[in-house]
């Protein structure tokens, strides 16, 4: 992958995060409701919420589906879909 984190692990050296094996709901934002005031992108805590072109998009590749952008955000834009089996 060419976004991946890498983290140091003990004496093994370095290892893929990858955040969004843990998620079993996923975020997807309501266009319609989304002001785009970035909320969501402070609280995120693995950086998956990027601002593109003025836009809030979330990167499900980082996503771990905590589901604190979703509680932050004042406009309740952002729905949870269940991840697909």
């Amino acid at each position: 992958m060419e976004n991946e984190y890498r983290v140091v692990y003990g004496d093994s050296g370095l290892y893929v995060l990858d955040t969004a094996s843990w998620r079993t709901f996923r975020p997807v934002i309501d266009e319609t409701k989304c002001v785009n005031c970035g909320t969501c992108l402070l609280y995120c805590p693995v950086c998956a919420v990027k601002k593109v072109d003025g836009r809030i998009q979330i990167d499900l590749s980082y996503c771990k589906g905590c589901g604190i952008c979703r509680t932050e955000c004042p406009k309740q834009a952002i729905m949870w879909v269940k991840e697909e089996e």
